[in-house]
């Protein structure tokens, strides 16, 4: 790749001068190098040869690919910041990124499960096949506290504090918070506790409170794979994933009255705004409803 060492100068640079995760760097990378393919395709052998218009026909080929506006104005920011880079760098003389503007993200509406849908899926879970009673702990955890992917994997036992019925957990940007764990759940969790986490401890093991039969702690994808394999064995049909359950306790508490600034706690948002979300699906509820019983919808 004839553009490659710009774009291996520049994650060099996000690692040692602005000291940026490992995960941020891939997710550049993709985007420069997704880039570069382009650019090379048509004959582009510099970065100086590329201008706003190449940059607009780039996107714009992305966007007919199917690539979700979120997700362009991603593409665009790690755009933005590698070319500010190469102007520093006397790499190129103007910026061709810095007139874009960002495209709006659309509305979403976050999927959620029926209540019925989550009886049935925790109730399908036999606590006295090998296993059970670690998912079921695990699925109950994510709808009682709406825990994130990673802090379900994270959590450790000294978090834990079932007397009182709460959990410590650590979110995005290392912030921590405080949420009640509800009585299912807890239930779920001293069973888990007492009969079947002793059973996967290893010399090595750590204070994880959820882990594999190696007796490590549980990976994200291997959380997943979980949370997929008990939906299809109680039945739901519904592409199933772990945020599908923070969804569907924010929804829920919503429904039932919970007060907004309360689940943006609870949830660890730093913004209301995006907690607001939750309010939006509350009505499309309430207009559904509307149509089904007003006799004039």
């Amino acid at each position: 790749m004839q553009l490659g060492p710009q774009i291996d100068s520049f994650i060099l640079f996000l690692a040692t001068e602005r000291g940026l995760s490992d995960a941020y760097q891939l997710s550049v990378r993709r985007t420069l190098e997704t880039l570069a393919g382009w650019a090379e395709e048509r004959k582009f052998a510099v970065w100086r040869e590329l201008g706003v218009e190449e940059l607009s026909n780039y996107l714009a080929d992305q966007k007919g690919k199917g690539l979700e506006a979120s997700s362009l104005r991603i593409g665009l920011v790690h755009l933005k910041i590698f070319f500010r880079f190469l102007v520093s760098r006397n790499l190129i003389e103007a910026d061709p990124a810095e007139p874009l503007l960002s495209p709006k993200t659309g509305s979403y509406l976050p999927e959620t499960l029926h209540e019925v849908q989550i009886v049935t899926l925790l109730e399908s879970i036999d606590t006295t096949r090998p296993l059970g009673s670690r998912d079921l702990a695990i699925l109950e955890l994510f709808y009682a506290s709406g825990l994130r992917l990673a802090e379900v994997c994270t959590v450790r036992l000294e978090t834990l504090d079932l007397d009182d019925g709460f959990i410590r957990v650590t979110g995005k940007g290392n912030k921590t918070r405080i949420v009640p764990v509800g009585g299912r759940a807890r239930a779920a969790l001293e069973h888990y506790l007492a009969n079947e986490r002793p059973k996967l401890v290893k010399p090595h093991t750590s204070s994880h409170i959820f882990l594999s039969v190696r007796g490590g702690p549980l990976s994200p994808d291997r959380v997943r794979q979980i949370v997929k394999h008990r939906a299809r064995q109680a039945g739901i049909e519904q592409n199933m994933y772990p945020h599908l359950l923070r969804h569907s306790f924010a929804t829920h508490l919503l429904q039932n009255g919970a007060d907004l600034r309360v689940i943006q706690e609870l949830l660890g948002h730093a913004d209301i705004a995006t907690t607001q979300i939750y309010t939006h699906v509350d009505d499309q509820l309430l207009k559904k409803v509307h149509q089904k019983f007003h006799p004039r919808a």
